[in-house]
């Protein structure tokens, strides 16, 4: 059911002088967004005096006690063990890049209402005024008591790995930056059912990354753990290979764990007999390098709003294309994931998202469609009401296995 608009554009003036959008380019965006996407709301009455006893004061007082002579009641006596706090910067916003905390917001309540929406799953947007990477780590610790998880969101690299690796040695809850593993879980789950489509098996294939930032290597490291043959990541300057001498830490890094090949040079000798094109980079690459690709190749095209390579030009060559678009088929849409893998982390109280928990997603999520796979349908859609419980199960499960479970 569509979402009821709460505040709509008033008859007042909206121009550029009443500090509103001006009236020449008010669309529906506007009204959507106007006094913003959410609101919290009470999950109890507070009618009468009897209520607001028990709610607020002296009620109340017992449960703070409670809570402090026994720290782990504090998940059923308030709302920790359902919320996350989506936390950016604002320095890598959608295809906006750095536009500022305040100027993410609509974006982090939009990332709120989807966790709600697509994961039943609490989020609170915060977007901090500092870009300092020490600083954005001290506050997510000191403000952590209020929440069961913490969702990065929209963090540039390099800092947003160096950030999520100090919360995670700080942090006795979930840390996930979505950028990262959203998009890797996702992009995995199709790289499966396209290879099932193909009559290949993940270990047959070799891809080629174009972006070498936050989707770019998580996306290379879960397909290595998921036992891919062989993955080769590249960026402005081409194959992220040993040979470089102008790596940073992250991308030297990353020639431990890709490249069997010992491929160098540019983008385009890579893809000369790959299996797979994942792009997370935006550019484009010529046709002719296209071209070069082997048979039945997969063409995950991911940049946003104009893929590396299009459509019309993929499809002349790959068996399967995926976009991050929602008007092709295949969309590559972190939604498929991020509710679900938070639900399932919190449900159990697991204490981190392994990559255990990751691959076991990436399982779940391309079973939902395994028995109507088609060249158009290797992913479901965002709206299939059966994602979000089999992405949710697999991860409690996983967690469970994994001994990160605390319940």
């Amino acid at each position: 059911m569509a979402a009821e608009i709460v505040n709509p554009r008033s008859d007042s003036n909206t121009g550029a002088g009443s500090g509103g959008a001006p009236d020449e380019y008010f669309d529906p965006a506007f009204a959507l967004h106007r006094g913003g996407k959410m609101a919290i709301q009470a999950t109890v009455p507070v009618r009468n005096r009897d209520d607001l006893s028990l709610a607020y004061t002296p009620g109340v007082a017992k449960v703070c006690s409670a809570i402090a002579d026994q720290p782990d009641l504090v998940h059923d006596y308030t709302w920790k063990s359902q919320v996350v706090a989506v936390v950016t910067d604002g320095t890598a916003v959608l295809g906006l890049g750095d536009i500022g905390p305040e100027a993410s917001l609509p974006v982090m309540e939009g990332k709120a209402i989807l966790f709600k929406q697509f994961g039943g799953v609490d989020a609170v947007p915060i977007a901090l005024g500092t870009t300092d990477a020490d600083e954005i780590v001290e506050t997510v610790v000191r403000m952590a008591p209020s929440f069961g998880g913490i969702n990065l969101e929209d963090i540039s690299a390099p800092r947003c790995f160096e950030i999520e690796r100090k919360l995670k040695e700080r942090l006795d809850i979930p840390v996930f930056h979505d950028d990262q593993h959203g998009t890797a879980v996702v992009t995995l789950a199709a790289l499966r059912n396209a290879a099932k489509l193909t009559d290949r098996s993940l270990g047959q294939l070799r891809a080629v990354i174009s972006g070498a930032g936050a989707a770019g290597v998580a996306i290379a490291k879960i397909l290595v753990e998921a036992g891919i043959g062989d993955v080769a990541v590249c960026d402005r300057k081409g194959v992220v290979s040993a040979d470089r001498d102008d790596l940073t830490d992250v991308k030297r890094d990353v020639t431990g764990f890709t490249n069997k090949a010992n491929l160098s040079g540019s983008l385009e000798s890579a893809l000369d007999g790959a299996d797979v094109f994942i792009g997370v980079s935006g550019g484009t690459v010529p046709e002719s390098a296209v071209a070069t690709m082997a048979k039945n190749s997969m063409i995950f095209a991911m940049a946003n709003p104009n893929p590396e390579i299009h459509p019309d030009v993929a499809h002349k060559y790959a068996a399967v294309v995926a976009t991050g678009r929602s008007d092709y088929p295949n969309q590559i849409n972190n939604v498929l994931a991020f509710p679900g893998i938070f639900a399932g982390a919190l449900q159990v109280r697991a204490s981190q998202i392994s990559e255990g928990m990751k691959l076991a997603a990436a399982e779940a999520l391309a079973a939902v469609v395994a028995d109507e796979l088609s060249a158009d349908c290797v992913i479901p859609s965002p709206f299939d009401e059966r994602v979000a419980p089999a992405v949710t199960a697999a991860v409690a499960a996983a967690a469970r296995a994994e001994g990160v479970a605390r319940r």
